[in-house]
């Protein structure tokens, strides 16, 4: 990946493509963590093509290449916020349907369902795309022990989200039978495995 990179940086258009090929699904992800519909996020992860295309050559490090791709875009996704927030209308921006969504891509934007807004791009970062608190502290501008915290809140509503029973009381998840568990249907129980690695670590 870091000789991508110093290709990119010396103009090698082919390089800079396999570069944004290799990283489309992190900045998929990471736009959807923090904006409401895939027709903003493609916008923002567009913008962020052409702004990663035109300044690559500024970048003085390549290692920290995704690092510093993930400012842009996640500096293009609160742009797109802001400029819903100025006009008023974001519940008049419904989330767009594919019908082509792939299981794993249907997986994920359910799991993002059960998380508050502001704490889904930091679980995003940590456990899909790897960063480490202080890496997503900087990213984010914000301090290290807000990201534990949010972090952790993150977990416990997937948690509380995955074990609930459809009456709201939480499943006897590792006792007894099916319905020892109240029920906990087959669907649910394949969100729970999906997000397993997530509320156990």
């Amino acid at each position: 990946m870091i000789q991508l990179v110093k290709r990119a940086m010396k103009s090698d258009t082919d390089a800079f493509l396999e570069l944004m090929e290799r990283n489309s699904l992190a900045m998929y992800k990471v736009a959807r963590g923090i904006l409401n519909n895939d027709e903003d996020a493609a916008d923002a992860i567009q913008d962020t093509i052409l702004t990663c295309f035109e300044k690559i050559h500024t970048l003085n490090r390549p290692e920290y290449f995704k690092t510093w791709m993930i400012r842009i875009l996640i500096n293009e996704c609160n742009g797109i916020l802001r400029h819903y927030r100025s006009l008023n209308l974001q519940e008049d921006f419904p989330e767009v349907s594919r019908m082509d969504a792939s299981l794993a891509e249907f997986e994920f934007k359910e799991m993002l369902a059960q998380v508050e807004e502001k704490y889904r791009i930091i679980l995003i970062l940590h456990y899909v795309e790897g960063f480490k608190i202080a890496e997503i502290a900087e990213l984010l501008d914000m301090n290290e022990n807000t990201v534990k915290t949010r972090l952790a809140r993150a977990r416990e509503q997937l948690r509380t989200a995955y074990t609930d029973t459809p009456g709201g009381q939480p499943g006897k998840q590792h006792h007894g039978s099916r319905q020892d568990r109240g029920g906990v249907s087959d669907e649910k129980e394949n969100r729970l495995q999906y997000s397993s690695k997530i509320t156990a670590g």
